[in-house]
């Protein structure tokens, strides 16, 4: 069998840079809490828990789940766009 040998020559590298995988992190956070945001009981479970189809529940209709987390979701994306588009090789001031 033949060993695996690293030349000289291969320098491996990430794409992004420490700060852009970071950020990705971060926008990859606000994105699940945003879906967290949004879950709940369906429109036919009792407060309880229990399925009724009797039973109405105008909580799917809530802010939260219909303007909040939806906002909270696209600023996540955004986060992800911007976390792809930092330079990494961009020095700061000092």
């Amino acid at each position: 069998m033949s060993k695996l040998t690293k030349s000289a020559d291969s320098n491996f590298t990430f794409l992004f840079g420490k700060r852009n995988y970071i950020f990705m992190a971060i926008g990859l956070a606000v994105i699940l809490f945003g879906f967290l945001l949004m879950m709940g009981p369906d429109a036919n479970t009792r407060p309880d828990g229990t399925f009724d189809p009797n039973y109405w529940n105008d909580g799917i209709f809530s802010w939260r789940r219909i303007r909040l987390a939806p906002f909270i979701i696209m600023v996540g994306f955004a986060i992800e766009i911007y976390a792809i588009l930092l330079n990494p090789n961009k020095k700061t001031a000092e």
